[in-house]
């Protein structure tokens, strides 16, 4: 077809270069064998040139004008196309060119590990507050000030598992209650110094009941020897050395009980003196402390109890009187002993 096309278009070209009333230009004037020839000639040239453009078309060349493309080409197509191969990214993220592969040197990358939590522990179930106690306190047996039998068995009692490291008093002062508190510190208990009914029923099961020399021993220290002038008539009989007194008659000693003496600065005077004056309740006017139980000897010394050495042993020291700490003992002695009875105060 495209041979025919040829042909026709040289003989239409020929017609034209001879001008004047040829046969070309006849037949396009009026009707003649060109005119025919001329109207199929037209009709293949068009179907030549629609064959050529469906052919154009179908191998996907396009006009060189991309202004007359885009007016062809729908404007959905631009935008829905699938992206060509020849401009996969490259490593580096920018376009490239051909078929993009993974470079034998550089592995594929691994899809990433999605991120981990560290491990958490449960909060622990919080533990409903503690109620508050409803039950009434133990009662309190035995205190700071109590005196009594009591009181020395309480002694005695902690004395037999080594909390009180003296002779029972009767009297409930700070060594009592340091030592009740150190027993109760050991026993997990409230260390409150106090002895209440539970601390008295736990010290129970812990100890046995205290023997009478337990309960009433004759002094903390051994009795002195007595002085010469001990050994006759009614005597009460003190030595600084032991820090003693024993009660005698006729050279036998009757009882015999703890003391301690004045200071260096308010010493007891040492010799032999008389039993002048007796004063169960006595209070001292110099000064204004109980002198219980008093036997005065010389000027304002006398022997007597005191709650002071009672409660803190050794510690301490009189005015110049003759302390005694076991006030049973005392107030026996108190009532034995007369006016005019001697008192011998020795080393």
């Amino acid at each position: 077809m495209a041979g025919m096309a040829d042909r026709n278009v040289g003989a239409e070209s020929d017609a034209y270069a001879g001008g004047g009333d040829g046969p070309y230009t006849r037949g396009l004037q009026g009707s003649g064998p060109y005119t025919r020839r001329n109207r199929r000639g037209r009709r293949a040239a068009g179907v030549t040139a629609g064959v050529l453009v469906t052919a154009a078309l179908a191998a996907g060349c396009g006009p060189q004008d991309p202004g007359a493309d885009a007016l062809r080409q729908p404007s959905a197509r631009a935008t829905t196309a699938p992206a060509s191969p020849a401009t996969a990214p490259t490593d580096d993220g920018k376009g490239g060119t051909g078929t993009a592969e993974p470079s034998p040197s550089t592995p594929p990358a691994s899809p990433s590990a999605p991120p981990t939590e560290p491990p958490t522990t449960p909060p622990a179930p919080s533990s409903p507050a503690p109620r508050p106690s409803t039950a009434p306190p133990p009662q309190v047996l035995m205190r700071t000030g109590s005196e009594g039998a009591q009181v020395r068995e309480l002694q005695a009692r902690l004395r037999q598992i080594g909390h009180f490291g003296r002779n029972p008093t009767g009297y409930y002062g700070t060594v009592t209650a340091d030592s009740v508190r150190s027993f109760q510190a050991k026993r997990g208990t409230e260390a409150t110094g106090s002895t209440d009914a539970d601390t008295w029923r736990k010290l129970q099961s812990m100890t046995r009941t205290p023997t009478a020399d337990e309960l009433d021993p004759p002094t903390e220290r051994p009795v002195a020897d007595p002085d010469k002038r001990c050994l006759t008539g009614r005597v009460l009989c003190i030595s600084k050395k032991s820090r003693t007194l024993a009660w005698m008659i006729d050279g036998r000693v009757v009882s015999a009980m703890d003391v301690r003496f004045g200071s260096e600065y308010t010493p007891t005077r040492e010799g032999e003196f008389p039993v002048y004056w007796k004063s169960r309740d006595h209070v001292s006017t110099l000064y204004d402390t109980p002198m219980p139980y008093a036997l005065f000897f010389s000027g304002g010394q006398a022997v007597h109890y005191s709650a002071d050495f009672a409660a803190n042993g050794y510690g301490g020291a009189s005015h110049g009187c003759v302390n005694v700490r076991d006030r049973k003992k005392v107030a026996a002695l108190f009532d034995q002993v007369k006016n005019g009875d001697k008192v011998v105060i020795y080393w």
